[in-house]
């Protein structure tokens, strides 16, 4: 068995997010299998040593999880040959100051989304990364969800004709912490510590949109803070600063219109937390997380308005779901692979930091958008 064993500095995973979706759900996840076969008798090994400020927390996860390098020495790390990619989940604040250390030390970079605070410092991390000749990637983990995957089939196959419009519904009730304890950290509601769902949300928006739909043109949004104040995971009362609640409408160069609602304040009365309804001329169709409904335009109901009688159209009964083809991995998981396949095989890996700066981008936009009260048009980065 030939094996590629690839070290992998994973600065920040003691989070949520890092420990679930990116350690445990995809780099443990490929060494309990046997790595990632590349060709019979061959596979790619991921060697991660996990980086951080707390030595207690990091030996405390990886004995969890059975590994052994831990390191609270990131420019150690980064001096050890072994160590080939650099991954980045620390706070979105942060993120530059070790992606720069990992440029300057020719280590490919794997980072999550936002890339950075501004576009500005997004677009010259990229540009850096490509001056110093290293593979580089950021998260984009919603392309690999099984729903998009069979909507992303739907589009390919002309099921929808000619797409005229998206609706994208995210967001559940996010507790205070008053009566019930939250379920999401308390900084994403001060807007001083990079909280706030445009920057969140909007960055993921960009690359649904692109990559299913088409290049977005021009962006309104409205974003709100409807509730002004929490409790943080000590029980104390603070103001929110940064926006719970966004809606934006995005205008495509193809001519079709897509609209957004993000919101922390809103009760979940749909299939799923995330849902988009494509309608198109021949048919419609409503992604979730993991399933996908369809009508095709023979199928649908003729619609009379008539407030006054109780609808004799059943209009849940007219959708069909779209079956299941094949087994979905982890979309993270999905995502790590393509990029190990990438720094090894050296593979194309489209979502690439410059990428990523257009998330940014659009995120900056949309509160510009809210602030001025109007339409703004997409520059072209890079």
């Amino acid at each position: 068995m030939k094996q590629h064993t690839i070290g992998i500095i994973m600065n920040g995973v003691t989070g949520r997010m890092g420990t679930n979706q990116h350690l445990i759900r995809s780099i443990v996840a490929l060494r309990k299998q046997g790595g990632l076969q590349i060709k019979p008798g061959e596979v790619i090994m991921p060697d991660p040593i996990l980086v951080g400020r707390s030595e207690e927390k990091l030996k405390t996860l990886a004995a969890a999880h059975g590994l052994t390098r831990v390191s609270t020495d990131l420019d150690a790390t980064l001096k050890d040959p072994a160590n080939q990619i650099y991954f980045d989940a620390t706070l979105t604040g942060q993120r530059p100051i070790g992606v720069r250390k990992a440029l300057a030390a020719k280590k490919h970079v794997y980072c999550e989304k936002p890339t950075a605070t501004t576009s500005k410092e997004a677009v010259a991390l990229a540009l850096e990364a490509q001056k110093a000749g290293v593979k580089n990637g950021v998260v984009q983990d919603k392309l690999w969800l099984p729903g998009l995957l069979k909507l992303r089939h739907l589009i390919d196959t002309g099921f929808f004709g000619k797409i005229l419009s998206v609706r994208g519904e995210f967001g559940y009730w996010v507790f205070t912490g008053e009566h019930d304890k939250l379920q999401r950290p308390s900084w994403n509601y001060r807007k001083e510590e990079d909280g706030g769902i445009i920057v969140d949300m909007l960055c993921h928006w960009q690359y649904v949109i692109q990559n299913l739909f088409g290049e977005i043109g021009a962006i309104s949004c409205l974003g709100a803070t409807h509730i002004p104040e929490r409790r943080d995971e000590a029980g104390k009362p603070y103001k929110c600063t940064a926006d719970d609640s966004a809606y934006a409408t995005f205008e495509l160069k193809n001519g079709v219109v897509c609209h957004f609602n993000s919101s922390w304040c809103v009760r979940v009365r749909r299939d799923d937390l995330l849902t988009l309804q494509v309608d198109g001329t021949h048919g419609s169709a409503v992604a979730g997380l993991r399933d996908c409904v369809i009508q095709h335009g023979s199928a649908t109901p003729r619609c009379v308005w008539n407030p006054d009688i109780d609808s004799p159209v059943k209009f849940m009964d007219g959708w069909v779901t779209q079956p299941t083809k094949e087994v979905f991995d982890n979309a993270f998981k999905v995502q790590w692979e393509l990029f190990l396949r990438h720094v090894v095989l050296d593979e194309p890996f489209p979502w690439s930091l410059m990428e990523g700066a257009k998330g940014v981008q659009l995120a900056e936009l949309g509160i510009q958008s809210w602030n001025e009260r109007r339409w703004l048009d997409i520059p072209k980065l890079g």
